[in-house]
């Protein structure tokens, strides 16, 4: 999973947005995951590509997104996760009380768990538009610790 954010401006903090992928390298290969990450959103509820999911209107999808002290924990059926954020892409999240979250079916092996990933490749993979029309698009209500 990858954070980042659009700019800000005079009147919102940015949009925040979240991408969940596959490396591709599991065992059965880079085909194998993505018919596999398709099933898994499809099984969910989410359909690939061609509409953008709200689940404060669109119930009955088992997923979540707790966005606390400098972290984003994804929940879904098939995947947890738990990613450091920058303060900024925080910021953004709390104000707006969304994440867009992009669930690409299309393996991105450059993007390592842990490794730096250059703004230029970021922006070269999530501007892909191949990439985007083979994507679950899921506008992630913002969930806080009680306390």
């Amino acid at each position: 999973m990858i954070p980042w954010s659009s700019e800000p401006s005079a009147e919102s903090a940015g949009t925040p947005f979240l991408m969940a992928y596959s490396l591709g390298d599991g065992r059965d290969g880079p085909e194998a995951g993505r018919q596999a990450m398709r099933t898994a959103l499809e099984t969910m509820g989410l359909s690939v590509g061609d509409r953008l999911f709200d689940l404060e209107r669109d119930t009955g999808i088992n997923a979540s997104l707790l966005v606390e002290g400098g972290s984003a924990v994804l929940n879904l059926p098939f995947l947890k996760v738990q990613c450091p954020v920058p303060d900024e892409w925080q910021t953004a999240a709390r104000e707006s009380g969304k994440v867009y979250l992009i669930c690409s079916v299309r393996p991105w092996p450059e993007a390592v768990p842990g490794r730096p990933v250059e703004e230029e490749r970021l922006r070269a993979f999530v501007s892909d538009e191949e990439m985007l029309a083979d994507s679950a698009h899921v506008l992630m209500p913002v969930r806080r610790v009680q306390g």
